[in-house]
């Protein structure tokens, strides 16, 4: 009789464990149909554009390339060609970038979401002067800079946002007759 009780409590026992195991082999099931589903019928829609593609830039190489091609102390490219390039000296463009990336935090390089540094202003400001130093469409700049064309966009827009506000009163004023005579003298 005893020996039957022990057998029994036994069986509660396998019991209380094979209904466990039949409770995690069901949860597993679940989550495998949900898994086979999603990839069956994968999310049409990644990031903030519906149907856009997602084109890895690798921008932190780029943004790299960039400092050691036009910024660094001894750059790949000196100062003439940065001219040529940028339709104006290297130290304009940098106070430039000084003036620009002060009142916008849009030009600040921050952590990303995912953890990745973000575009650096030089990085940005240079997509927008070739744009204006050449009159190239906002997709052209992607061959060198690698910013995407909204990316690009919007930074023109802030870019020119920003020059008006910080410039205005210095350079986007009419002249006075002392700078009429200056200019018409060069003329």
């Amino acid at each position: 009789m005893k020996r039957k009780k022990v057998i029994l409590a036994d069986l509660d026992a396998m019991d209380a464990e094979e209904e466990e195991m039949l409770a995690q082999h069901v949860q597993f099931q679940q989550v495998m149909t949900l898994y086979l589903n999603q990839q069956n019928n994968p999310v049409t829609r990644r990031g903030s554009i519906p149907d856009h593609i997602v084109i890895s830039r690798d921008r932190e190489s780029v943004d790299r390339h960039l400092f050691y091609d036009y910024f660094l102390e001894n750059p790949q490219y000196n100062d003439q060609i940065f001219r040529r390039r940028f339709r104006m000296g290297k130290s304009l463009f940098l106070r430039t970038v000084e003036k620009v990336e002060a009142p916008d935090n849009y030009f600040v390089q921050r952590i990303d979401s995912v953890g990745r540094l973000s575009l650096s202003a030089l990085h940005k400001i240079t997509t927008v002067f070739r744009m204006l130093a050449y009159g190239c469409p906002a997709d052209a700049t992607n061959e060198y800079i690698k910013i995407e064309e909204s990316t690009t966009i919007e930074s023109l827009k802030r870019f020119c946002r920003a020059i008006v506000e910080e410039f205005t009163s210095e350079y986007l004023r009419s002249p006075n007759a002392t700078e009429v005579a200056r200019l018409l003298k060069h003329w």
